[in-house]
């Protein structure tokens, strides 16, 4: 199926934001907001359901979002994925709240960044393969790309490359992955980063980052072969943006080559 557009629901504090991605620190000092709603995020939940829009993320910062990411869920049951938080003793409980896959990065690792192949095992017998969403969210280095952990603040011992996918392919239904260092920035996106994962392409993926206009996001289709569906933040109108339409994305989805 060629590229969908799926949405967000980035909550911080309760409320739904657009957070410029490398300034999000646990102190808070030098964050960055992009934009700050007056909406809830069950109306934004409810919205997406009335345009079809399923796959989409509810992704909590920190602490003190439970109670809206809980809302969001009741208002588009099935329809979002869920995460922030996310560790094999309450995944099973986010599933039961309404979501319908729970995304985790930052606790498959320990503190210093290493992989932790048991919490991956301990995920798959909580809530199954099939349900799990593996966040690969990542930023630029020497080696190429390496995620990070802890809200983008650290790098892991894990990189994006074919075979780390081949790896994690069979632990989980997908992939979602920032380019850290271009989200929220609305300066385009990562082209190669979007090139690597559409050649590799074997199990649905969601890429983030830099999207600034619908010209971003017929590049995403072209560099990866359509096999990366991708999700707009900061340029959104909805969001306080000016380079993309939310009616736009909603049409997209909706051109019978994309049915």
């Amino acid at each position: 199926m060629p590229t969908q557009f799926r949405p967000c629901i980035d909550l911080h504090d309760g409320k739904v934001k657009q957070i410029v991605g490398g300034s999000l620190r646990d102190d808070g000092a030098g964050l960055r907001e992009n934009f700050v709603s007056d909406e809830s995020a069950a109306s934004f939940a409810a919205r997406y359901r009335t345009d079809g829009l399923r796959g989409g993320h509810v992704i909590k910062l920190g602490q003190g979002n439970d109670d809206a990411a809980r809302e969001a869920l009741a208002a588009f049951p099935g329809g979002l994925h869920i995460g922030g938080g996310i560790t094999a003793d309450n995944a099973a409980r986010w599933l039961e709240f309404g979501a319908s896959h729970v995304i985790v990065t930052s606790w498959l690792f320990d503190a210093e960044g290493r992989f932790l192949d048991e919490r991956l095992e301990a995920l798959k017998k909580s809530v199954g393969a099939e349900r799990l969403v593996l966040d690969l969210s990542c930023r630029r280095t020497a080696s190429g790309w390496t995620v990070a952990m802890n809200r983008w603040q650290t790098l892991t011992d894990l990189h994006v490359t074919t075979q780390t996918l081949d790896r994690l392919a069979g632990s989980c239904a997908e992939f979602l992955i920032h380019a850290a260092d271009v989200e929220g920035l609305c300066g385009g996106i990562d082209a190669e980063l979007v090139a690597l994962l559409g050649a590799w392409g074997k199990i649905p993926m969601t890429y983030a980052g830099g999207v600034a206009t619908m010209d971003d996001v017929l590049k995403v289709e072209q560099a990866s072969g359509g096999k990366l569906d991708l999700t707009v933040g900061s340029a959104l109108d909805i969001f306080g943006g000016r380079g993309v339409r939310y009616a736009d994305l909603v049409a997209w989805n909706r051109r019978p080559e994309r049915a």
